[in-house]
């Protein structure tokens, strides 16, 4: 019987992968190129998916992390990747993150949970996370994404539909739009937990238009293409970070057994399922000191990396 490292060493191989005519195809001119360009990609993404991969859990929050700041940098604010994962890992507890931080908590619970269709469940999301009023017009979007869900046409279709709807209704909740809308293609895929990836691709070009280059509003003219093309890209690049830390997980399960801390093997499955572990973590089979004294031993071994670039309070992870 293979061992967890051999498994994880084949893991890399197994990670499926976008085809190359499928990437970065030029300008595309028609929806029904660009559907295809989308269901090429998503297709692979599917394939990933299904194979709930050991580290499918870091892979998700990186995601979260990457689709977040473009979230935040849509809403006007100067917060990237580092300024939110900092927020997150550390705050203290009971702290608000505050308004970047609840968009990375929106996202972040995307990527944690299967979420159901319904108001009881979203209107927390919409209030505390985005800060919106609940109100007839979102519950009207809600109710009938309801019925997207058991619709026959394809994903990215009723995504980029649910995203213009919610506009439509209300244009201060674009963000929710686009967490809406992997939220809806999820549920068509039958995954059980949604992938961020729509409002990552916000800045690419294929959300910009006309002379000046303007971003396309979601049900504005060129949405449906722009939203098919962002999932291709947004797919893609999913498959190409699964790949990657497909290859950082085998490695650090190589490593696994020089380890003889005890506690560790709680440090490590932390590391496949979150995007950082903060230096500073404790738990009763580990001291503080203990975890650090492990994060140092790891990263000497290369199996994790330190991602605040900090001397102090420092974040590790895959």
């Amino acid at each position: 019987m293979k061992s967890l490292v051999d498994l994880l060493a084949v893991d890399a191989q197994l990670v499926p992968r976008v085809p190359v005519w499928a990437r970065s195809p030029g300008l595309v001119l028609h929806d029904a190129d660009a559907a295809y360009l989308a269901g090429t990609a998503l297709n692979s993404l599917d394939n990933l998916v299904r194979a709930d991969f050991v580290w499918a859990g870091v892979w998700r929050q990186r995601l979260a992390l990457k689709n977040a700041a473009a979230a935040v940098n849509l809403a006007g604010r100067r917060e990237d990747e580092v300024a939110l994962r900092d927020t997150h890992y550390l705050r203290s507890v009971g702290d608000d993150p505050g308004p970047a931080g609840h968009i990375l908590a929106a996202w972040r619970r995307l990527a944690s949970r299967t979420i159901g269709f319904d108001a009881e469940t979203l209107r927390p999301v919409t209030e505390r996370h985005f800060d919106l009023h609940w109100d007839d017009a979102l519950a009207e979007v809600v109710a009938n994404a309801e019925d997207m869900v058991v619709s026959s046409r394809p994903a990215p279709v009723l995504a980029a539909e649910v995203a213009a709807a919610v506009y439509r209704a209300r244009p201060d909740a674009e963000l929710f739009g686009f967490w809406l809308a992997d939220m809806l293609l999820a549920q068509k895929f039958r995954w059980p937990v949604p992938v961020p990836l729509l409002i990552g691709q916000v800045s690419a070009p294929v959300f910009k238009s006309g002379e000046h280059r303007k971003r396309i509003r979601p049900g504005g003219e060129g949405w449906g293409r722009a939203v098919f093309l962002a999932y291709a890209t947004a797919a893609a690049e999913a498959c190409d970070l699964g790949i990657e830390l497909a290859q950082r997980a085998a490695k650090l399960t190589t490593v696994a057994p020089k380890l003889r801390a005890k506690g560790s093997a709680d440090v490590l499955k932390l590391l496949l399922s979150d995007d950082a572990v903060p230096g500073s973590w404790s738990s009763p089979k580990m001291s503080a000191r203990g975890a650090r004294r492990l994060f140092d031993r790891l990263g000497d071994l290369g199996a994790v990396r330190e991602l605040s670039g900090r001397p102090t309070f420092r974040l590790y992870g895959l």
